[in-house]
């Protein structure tokens, strides 16, 4: 998998969480989703990825634009 896959992976949890918070993804799906990811790719960054979703960074680790 490729960086953008990630980040569109990525964006579809966070969405899925935003619409429907009652069947979001759980915190230890999410981390095994990173092992996984991981797995594919080497250079994956898993903790960048986990704030991505969380949403205390950007896509590619950078700050929220407000």
């Amino acid at each position: 998998m490729t960086k953008k896959h990630f980040i569109a992976l990525a964006d579809m949890i966070r969405e899925h969480n935003k619409i429907d918070p009652q069947n979001a993804f759980c915190p230890a799906a999410i981390e095994a989703l990173a092992q996984f990811c991981k797995g594919t790719n080497p250079n994956f960054k898993a903790m960048l990825w986990l704030d991505y979703i969380a949403g205390r960074c950007g896509p590619s680790g950078g700050k929220l634009k407000s």
